[in-house]
C-alpha cells in the first residue's frame, strides 16, 4: 500500500466527481462539503467512465451517465440496475490541505 497526493482540496468542486490519474489507476473523486470518496473510475457494468456521471450530494452516490447505474459513494456498491458489482473504493485522507488516496 502506498500514500498518494491526489491534488490540493481547493482544486475539488464540491459536489462535482473528477477524474485523477494516480499511476496506473484512473479514479473518480467526488467532494461532498470536507469529506473526499474516492472509488475506481469505471462502472463495474460497462467498462466507462463515472467521473463523467452526476452526483448526487444529498444521497452520496455517483451515477453512471451511460446505463444510469447508481453507486455509493462511502462504499462503492451498486444501488440500482444495471449494476450488480461494486466498484473499488479507496481510503482517502485530507492532510495539510491535500488530499492523499492510498493505492494498493
Amino acid at each position: 500500500m502506498s500514500v498518494v497526493d491526489a491534488g490540493a482540496t481547493d482544486d475539488f468542486v464540491d459536489g462535482e466527481a473528477r477524474q485523477v490519474r494516480l499511476g496506473t489507476r484512473t479514479l473518480v473523486i467526488v467532494r461532498l462539503g470536507q469529506d473526499f470518496y474516492v472509488l475506481d473510475d469505471r462502472c463495474s457494468h460497462e467498462d466507462f467512465s463515472l467521473a463523467a456521471g452526476e452526483v448526487d450530494a444529498k444521497n452520496a452516490t455517483i451515477e453512471c451517465a451511460r446505463h444510469g447505474a447508481i453507486f455509493d459513494l462511502v462504499d462503492g456498491t451498486p444501488q440500482s440496475f444495471p449494476a450488480t458489482r461494486p466498484v473499488a473504493r479507496y481510503d482517502v485522507v485530507v492532510h495539510e490541505g491535500r488530499v492523499e488516496v492510498t493505492v494498493p
